[in-house]
């Protein structure tokens, strides 16, 4: 259906508010991280904790430790840079930190952590030409020349990426300091350099999200517009295409308002798509916007693994065809996730449409939470659904491939640690939407809810629970909407509003509007029993199989669950039997149906037979949480015994 552009802006912009998305033309915005605060012992209060106490320095240590943090040293001291290390979009890197440590800070204002991140800033700083280009892979001594890479140079990612920090530096401290000033003279120079009249894209979309948050930030319509200007750019393949790549890698193969659905390389796909919502949002573009909505349905729809996953060629890190899926060969980049919640986010705020709310969270849980090791020093770069091999830990070397079945501390293209890093310092951010006569809870963690119309309390275990307690704290005079997302798998949620007798509400929203009084009482009751899900027929890869689900979690069989002897391509499930609640996964009947080779070809004239020689009750565990025992086989796709 055509989406509504002509709500009005919502009450509480122009008063300063700490988010990373602060749409200047929504009826409603994210709450502001000032107005949220996390229970610390809760599934997403803990990953915060553990973001702030472990992976923020790690970050920062594997980048001094390989040089790219000299990088910026060196050409500060106008060395000649012949043998520099890292990538030429490593400097993305330590602005991603940046950004992370900033929203830390404004959560906490830790003494260490603000000098260490000041020193980040004095080194970045310093490496800044005085027109504003800041880059140690290009325009250096011993280096190429500025743009003159601009398929795969990342120079305008670099500074997307810087440009992001800054956002989260002004709005978290209220003013201007010199990460900001950098930032704000990366991007005159941006505007001076590719401004109306002059040509030129970025191969790697970002830095169109990034002008657009930042012109917000610091009302500048010029940034607003560049962004306008690189997204209506793409599409009409001007950029130079390497070997084995082609114009849909980069998106440069139809403009953006024209595709039907998201090609080519995941992360650019996907940023540029959250680049494109902010711009069609600003500029009150209908037609960009409808365009984004339809492909975001379409990508969901038919190239999307069950996990929230994006990603299923592992040559060009991007998507497939329609119903490309397989488990085995998932590509499901962790920055893909993150990039799906940008772009579905952005959505959310533009359409209201819960759908956006419900993908996010399916990826919150099972591709980003899945990153992160538990004591937040080794990660998950890709997510593939199907280990077949166990592989060996990676515990102290940089990962040179993407691909692992154990997580790695580091890798030599490490996108992934310190995109999580700047997630998780600011995902609450996407948990509840504000507007003057309502508070919308949009994903369920314990914490306090700030909102100008309503203060509440909640209290959950959720997703190993499924009950939801919001308590009144404070409310405006007169009624006001307090609004509960209901997940679409939530058939037969219960929801009880004080001492009223409980009512079945169904999928969607369910609001409440009354005036309220301190201490009222509002119980959300979701069933998050196990539940097989069966895949679309025309996926061609899991045809025949089945997968478990219990509430937002997808669930894994993992080789060390299984009982002696059993090989994990050999377990077929019983679909006659429902999964039962097995802790905080489940358990499935399953027979063990043993096939050997027969010599030559792995293939026959008659049907292969594949008769249970012994049956079992397996365990299955939240996808998030497989290898942290350790190298192991995996798959959630378990073939059904038929």
């Amino acid at each position: 259906m055509p989406v509504d552009h002509t709500a009005p802006a919502c009450c509480s912009q122009g008063t300063r508010a700490n988010a990373p998305v602060l749409p200047t033309r929504s009826p409603r915005q994210g709450i502001s991280l000032d107005d949220v605060m996390l229970g610390a012992d809760g599934f997403w209060g803990r990953l915060q904790k553990t973001n702030s106490a472990a992976t923020l320095e790690h970050c920062r240590e594997w980048m001094e430790r390989l040089g790219w943090l000299e990088n910026f040293d060196r050409v500060a001291r106008g060395e000649t840079l012949t043998d520099r290390p890292g990538w030429e979009f490593s400097d993305s890197e330590v602005y991603k930190l940046l950004e992370a440590m900033a929203w830390q800070l404004g959560r906490h204002r830790e003494v260490e952590l603000e000098r260490a991140f000041d020193a980040l800033v004095a080194r970045v700083a310093a490496a800044q030409d005085d027109d504003g280009y800041l880059c140690t892979a290009y325009g250096h001594p011993g280096l190429p020349a500025r743009y003159s890479d601009l398929s795969s140079g990342h120079e305008l990612y670099n500074l997307g990426h810087l440009m992001q920090a800054a956002v989260a530096r002004v709005r978290t401290v209220g003013a201007e300091d010199e990460l900001v000033e950098v930032a704000r003279r990366a991007a005159d120079h941006v505007c001076e350099s590719f401004g109306p009249g002059r040509s030129g894209i970025c191969g790697h979309p970002e830095v169109e999200v990034a002008l657009t948050e930042l012109g917000r930030a610091l009302d500048e319509a010029r940034y607003i517009e560049q962004a306008r200007l690189f997204v209506e750019r793409r599409g009409h393949r001007t950029l130079p295409v390497r070997p084995l790549l082609s114009a849909e890698y980069f998106q440069d193969d139809q403009p953006v308002r024209e595709a039907e659905v998201l090609r080519g390389h995941a992360v650019r796909a996907l940023y540029l798509s959250a680049g494109a919502v902010d711009v069609a949002v600003e500029t009150g573009d209908g037609e960009l916007l409808d365009a984004l909505v339809k492909q975001w349905r379409r990508t969901v729809e038919r190239r999307t693994y069950i996990t929230g996953g994006m990603g299923s060629r592992h040559q060009d890190e991007g998507f497939g065809e329609d119903w490309e899926l397989p488990p085995d060969r998932a590509y499901c980049e962790t920055c893909a996730g993150i990039a799906a919640v940008m772009f579905s986010w952005r959505l959310y705020l533009a359409t209201g449409g819960v759908e956006y709310a419900d993908f996010i969270e399916r990826v919150l849980y099972n591709v980003v939470a899945a990153s992160p090791s538990a004591d937040g020093r080794a990660f998950f770069y890709s997510n593939p659904l199907h280990q077949r091999e166990p592989g060996e830990s990676a515990i102290s070397s940089v990962n040179m491939r993407a691909e692992g079945s154990t997580r790695a501390p580091w890798f030599d293209v490490s996108c992934c640690p310190t995109n999580v890093a700047r997630t998780l310092a600011s995902v609450d951010s996407c948990f509840a939407a504000t507007d003057e006569e309502a508070l919308t809870l949009l994903q369920y963690a314990s914490g306090t809810y700030r909102s100008p119309a309503l203060t509440v309390d909640v209290r959950t275990e959720y997703p190993a629970q499924g009950a939801i307690a919001v308590t009144v704290l404070d409310a405006a005079e007169g009624p006001v909407t307090l609004r509960l997302r209901v997940p679409s798998w939530a058939d037969g949620a219960a929801l009880t509003v004080g001492s009223e007798p409980a009512r079945t509400v169904a999928p969607g929203w369910s609001e409440v509007t009354r005036t309220w009084q301190s201490g009222d009482h509002v119980l959300l009751d979701l069933p998050v029993a196990p539940r097989f899900s069966w895949p679309h027929p025309r996926i061609d890869a899991v045809r025949g199989t089945v997968a478990v689900e219990r509430g937002p979690l997808v669930l894994a069989l993992e080789s060390e669950d299984l009982p002696d002897g059993w090989n994990i391509d050999d377990v077929r499930v019983h679909p006659g039997v429902p999964p039962e609640r097995a802790g905080d996964g489940a358990a499935v009947r399953a027979a063990l149906a043993a096939l050997g080779g027969a010599g030559g070809l792995p293939y026959s004239a008659d049907p292969v037979p594949a008769p249970p020689t012994c049956e079992s009750a397996l365990r299955l565990i939240p996808y998030h949480r497989w290898a942290e025992r350790g190298p192991s086989t995996m798959r959630v796709f378990l073939p059904a015994q038929h």
